[in-house]
């Protein structure tokens, strides 16, 4: 609605009631805009303004994402302007104006588990809860997903006394009801069918995920195989906002660079969450959605701002911990084959009552709030979440390790490729007479020093015809001298591979076509122990998770200068 002191004169729409939804930090701002739609939708009744309060620390980018959401802004200031009926937030750290309209505090994470630091003080205070001022006034409600919460809010703040309401969670059940689109979100992230997806979820302050193992993250790139997985990371808004996104991707460029997919802040980590097959996290509200909805889960930090009694903290005793200085590949594979979809059942229970009703409930209460009878139409239900864009930069440059067994009859090669960029953290043993390592990096690498050490180099793109990519062949090891083979693979076929000698290998897949990368690698293991290149049929196992049968044939012979 348009706003100011005579917004009235402007409208199209004249609602009876005035919703004010109070965004203070990105965090609160995106649980609402996700559940409010849901909860008045198609009623003329309600005019909604949303205000910004820019108090908050961690304030930015709050405007931007109401902006991006379609929402007018009004002025913290002209609040007593507008005369509000009801006032939604899921921020508790509100000074709202004076008046009687009640005020709404949906949570922003699950409960009151955290300890945080005071912006009114030098002192911590309870994650979730309003100031007393505003509890004395008996304005406030405190919307809560558990009856335990209730208890736990009268031992500290004896003022909530009668100012709860349960409602649920809509983030839970939002997760739980896209179980059955899982494979969709995979797809969009770009998680192939044989790949395990590793979220790593970090929570804000330095008793974080991230504050606590900054290097975790290129650290598990390095150790996990990007032929067999792929590692995603889901950080606080509070971060992004603190810090700023030109920080975090700097901090962690050497992850980005090799492949990490990076939730954005808002949205998309849901269904990124419902797409993991193992996460790592903290003692943050996103570690305990995933666990609750069955993902096997690692800790890798736990903070003492962590409140005992809660269910997160429940969850501490119960799941196994990551030794961030292990073997994480082999961590990472026990608590897959040790989980049980049950595990974290009871932690579920003691932190979301009810799951499936929450908008239900909401709404009810919303409307009792304002005034007005509850619309005619069916209680809400949990929407299906949106399918997520993708969100990393894909990797040009690998450090390939191969492992010749079997005999000359029967070849087999094991590829293992981790990117280029954190081979710092890598522990693959070293070369022997039948395992290899080199390097390889594709034609759109920017770093020139790897592409002139390289052994290898890929075409990234196929190539149209096998003249053209002959040719590019050709081009390649002309101008890269220090290099061993060069591959490109045909558009709609096998995979050419340029020696160093002249001879062109074609290698084929007689199954599903592969990253050229990969038959490359095969020719490169063959090569290093001295097995036949042509008419050879050698099995390509790509770690644990899948084997392919690969030809290799002789072409031609080109001498190349």
């Amino acid at each position: 609605m348009p706003v100011g002191h005579d917004a009235h004169r402007w409208s199209t729409f004249h609602g009876e009631r005035t919703l004010v939804v109070a965004a203070r930090t990105v965090t609160s701002t995106v649980r609402v805009l996700e559940t409010l739609p849901s909860l008045l939708r198609d009623d003329t009744r309600v005019t909604v303004v949303f205000a910004f309060d820019p108090t908050s620390a961690f304030n930015d980018g709050v405007l931007d994402l109401l902006r991006a959401a379609g929402c007018r802004v009004a002025p913290w200031e002209q609040l007593g302007h507008i005369a509000p009926d009801l006032i939604l937030s899921a921020s508790e750290n509100l000074d709202v104006p004076e008046g009687d309209c009640p005020v709404l505090v949906l949570p922003h994470g699950v409960g009151f588990q955290k300890r945080v630091p005071d912006s009114r003080s030098p002192h911590e205070r309870l994650s979730g809860v309003v100031p007393d001022s505003l509890l004395e006034t008996g304005r406030a409600w405190l919307a809560i997903s558990h009856p335990t919460q209730e208890e736990q809010l009268l031992a500290t703040h004896p003022k909530a006394a009668g100012r709860t309401l349960l409602v649920g969670d809509p983030c839970f059940d939002e997760l739980v009801g896209s179980r059955s689109h899982r494979k969709a979100y995979r797809e969009a992230l770009g998680v192939a069918e044989h790949q395990r997806l590793v979220m790593v979820s970090s929570t804000w302050r330095r008793t974080s995920l991230l504050g606590s193992h900054p290097d975790l993250l290129p650290r598990l790139l390095a150790q996990l195989p990007c032929d067999e997985y792929r590692v995603g990371a889901i950080i606080h808004p509070n971060v992004w906002s603190a810090h700023g996104a030109w920080q975090i991707r700097s901090l962690q460029a050497a992850a980005l660079d090799a492949g990490l997919l990076l939730m954005p802040t808002v949205h998309a980590w849901r269904p990124a969450l419902v797409a993991a097959d193992v996460l790592v996290g903290d003692h943050g509200s996103v570690t305990l959605y995933g666990a609750a909805a069955g993902t096997p889960l690692l800790l890798a930090a736990f903070g003492g701002d962590a409140v005992p009694g809660t269910a997160v903290h429940a969850l501490s005793a119960v799941a196994p911990r990551l030794d961030t200085r292990g073997d994480l590949r082999r961590q990472v594979e026990d608590v897959v084959r040790e989980h049980t979809p049950q595990r974290y059942a009871a932690v579920a229970a003691q932190a979301f009552a009810e799951p499936g009703h929450a908008l239900a409930r909401l709404r009810t209460a919303l409307y009792r709030l304002l005034k007005l009878p509850e619309p005619s139409s069916p209680p809400p239900a949990p929407l299906v979440l949106p399918v997520p864009d993708p969100s990393a930069t894909p990797v040009t440059s690998w450090q390939v390790t191969t492992d010749v067994t079997g005999d000359s009859a029967a070849p087999a090669v094991t590829v293992h490729r981790v990117p280029a960029t954190v081979t710092a953290y890598d522990t693959t043993r070293p070369d022997s007479p039948t395992n290899f390592t080199h390097l390889a990096c594709a034609d759109d690498e920017r770093d020139h020093r790897l592409t002139e050490s390289a052994s290898v180099l890929v075409q990234r793109h196929p190539a149209p015809t096998p003249i053209e990519a002959l040719r590019w062949i050709e081009d390649t090891l002309t101008q890269r001298p220090g290099s061993l083979l060069a591959a490109s693979a045909v558009r709609r076929g096998a995979c050419l591979v340029g020696l160093r000698d002249g001879r062109i290998v074609e290698a084929a897949v007689t199954g599903p076509l592969l990253d050229p990368g990969l038959s490359t690698a095969v020719v490169y293991a063959c090569l290093r122990t001295g097995l036949p290149l042509d008419d050879a049929q050698v099995t390509l196992r790509i770690g644990d998770m899948r084997d392919e049968d690969v030809v290799l044939r002789l072409r031609a012979t080109q001498p190349i200068k």
